[in-house]
């Protein structure tokens, strides 16, 4: 793993650093990973001294989520993440929310797009002590709204980059308990994904895009990463995993028998689509790390591409049915 140097930094020498050895993790999905973890630790350390308002005034845990947080981000990849700290007092809440701020423009200059839902440490529904943490978790999971639904599942997929896991994990914890006294939560999941891309044609041929600048392209994240993502976390949610990588998921959940038939093929299907993932390294669009053109693959490509896409919706299908039957 190449190390940034750990001299006077600023956003401008990391994103140089960062523009310059990115090419290195084409086909190391790891070790990218850890590239950009390591990328925005460090652009953290810049933003407490850009601050100029010392050192965080009580501990903290400074969280990733989305593809970040599954550790599943591919070469160009847009804000997730939040701020969680543990005292409850306005010198905190005026410094977090000032450092949220700061670390979310200096993320965008040196690569990292601003989330366009502003799940962001700028927002303060995305930072907040821990005492606001837990009490706005139950808001969301007492709310009818999609949107309160889409943040607890965004939420899930938090993986702590800087300070105590201890935090995020007891916040897990209250989704967790809450779900198991409320198993109707599960099934609002549910009702929030339900609807699919539609991927396999009547004749079993893949169906890609039909006009525009993906023309004959499958948009990976949609067609693909989403199936498995969501059916996945929804079991991890269930059954109070907290690891937060969809394959770190399966292999927690296929030690447990009544998922094994469910979960067949699942693990090897995953690993595949990410290495295709991987495959879209020349690109210069955030959105473009997506799209994957069929008519440039290889016969025995378009089959593994088919399999991929079945077993996600027959995964996702099934996780459907089971939590609707209560199982």
């Amino acid at each position: 793993m190449l190390l940034l140097d750990t001299g006077v930094l600023t956003y401008k020498s990391i994103k140089i650093w960062k523009e310059q050895n990115i090419s290195k993790y084409k086909e190391d999905l790891s070790g990218l990973n850890a590239f950009h973890d390591q990328i925005m630790r460090k652009v953290l350390e810049v933003a407490i001294v850009n601050l100029k308002k010392g050192l965080p005034p009580c501990a903290f845990s400074w969280f990733i989520t989305g593809s970040g947080g599954r550790l599943e981000q591919g070469f160009i990849s847009d804000q997730d993440h939040g701020m969680i700290y543990v005292e409850d007092t306005e010198e905190c809440h005026t410094y977090f929310k000032a450092l949220g701020e700061e670390l979310s423009d200096g993320l965008a200059l040196v690569g990292y797009p601003y989330c366009k839902g502003y799940i962001m440490s700028s927002n303060p529904l995305w930072c907040k002590s821990l005492k606001s943490w837990k009490e706005q978790l139950l808001t969301w999971m007492e709310s009818e709204s999609w949107e309160a639904i889409r943040y607890l599942q965004i939420f899930y997929d938090a993986r702590v980059l800087v300070g105590e896991t201890l935090y995020i994990n007891q916040l897990k914890n209250v989704v967790y308990k809450y779900q198991l006294e409320q198993p109707n939560l599960l099934k609002r999941f549910m009702a929030n994904i339900m609807h699919l891309k539609n991927t396999i044609g009547p004749l079993g041929q893949i169906l890609v895009e039909r006009y525009g600048p993906y023309q004959g392209c499958i948009d990976l994240k949609y067609s693909a990463f989403v199936p498995y993502v969501n059916a996945i976390r929804i079991l991890a949610i269930k059954e109070g995993i907290y690891e937060t990588s969809t394959l770190s998921r399966i292999s927690e959940l296929v030690k447990k028998e009544k998922y094994t038939n469910l979960l067949r093929n699942c693990n090897d299907n995953f690993e595949l689509l990410l290495k295709y993932r991987l495959s879209l390294f020349k690109v210069d669009d955030y959105f473009d790390t997506h799209y994957l053109k069929i008519a440039g693959l290889s016969k025995a490509e378009k089959k593994q591409i088919k399999q991929i896409l079945k077993t996600g919706i027959r995964i996702h299908d099934e996780v459907i049915e089971l939590i609707e039957k209560g199982c």
